[in-house]
């Protein structure tokens, strides 16, 4: 199968991150996945207010995803919209998993995540730059989440959909995971697919997960000079 832009059915898209990006937050990073750019910038742990909502026993994450107005062709309507909040409550879903948040009682982790440019993909790439931003921001961690979305095209399994291959998919499946114990923490689907079909898109994500997985780690060690 040829792709439009060369790469082969198990090849994810040229990829860079970069940890550290935002000096006024605590942990940042931009990740750029083909032409989907993510930044995500994270403010805590700190005090949650008001304290009704503060746990006792655990700290709260809580994810806000937007898209810029310039990030596509047509310009994006400022402020939260439907797809917006159900993204920020997936991504929280799929990060909360890898986070020691019962070390961090009565606080908050605030995680915000702008996507500048979106080709595809930009939930994923949200995961990939906010999970690398927790890290950076000295959170402790289970492990990195790393996350990509694949589907079906003709006859092949392709991995990390981007531009109208997401229009030409059967299926579109966004997954997130932590790579080391290859935990799933997030999985979802835009369409309809027989099982044997769902079982190999995600056996080609988790390979997918792990190459990436390796670009955040990579992208600490510069960060930090490990």
């Amino acid at each position: 199968m040829k792709r439009d832009d060369g790469r082969k059915v198990d090849e994810i898209r040229p990829m860079e991150i970069v940890a550290g990006v935002i000096k006024n937050a605590d942990g940042s990073a931009m990740v750029r996945m083909g032409r989907t750019v993510a930044v995500a910038g994270v403010y805590g742990p700190r005090e949650y207010l008001p304290k009704h909502k503060q746990r006792s026993d655990r700290g709260v994450l809580r994810c806000v995803y937007q898209m810029v107005p310039f990030s596509t062709d047509e310009r994006v309507r400022p402020g939260p919209s439907r797809r917006s909040t159900e993204i920020s409550l997936v991504t929280t879903h799929a990060l909360q998993p890898a986070i020691f948040l019962e070390e961090f009682p009565k606080t908050v982790i605030d995680v915000f995540i702008n996507i500048i440019q979106a080709d595809a993909g930009t939930r994923t790439a949200g995961i990939n730059a906010a999970s690398v931003a927790l890290a950076d921001a000295g959170i402790p961690m289970r492990d990195l989440v790393a996350s990509v979305a694949s589907g079906k095209i003709g006859d092949h399994y392709v991995l990390d959909l981007a531009g109208k291959e997401e229009e030409a998919t059967a299926a579109d499946m966004p997954i997130a995971c932590m790579p080391r114990t290859k935990k799933i923490t997030l999985l979802q689907m835009d369409g309809d697919l027989p099982p044997q079909d769902i079982k190999g898109i995600i056996q080609l994500s988790l390979q997918g997960c792990e190459k990436i997985y390796a670009l955040q780690v990579e992208a600490l060690r510069k960060r930090w000079k490990l």
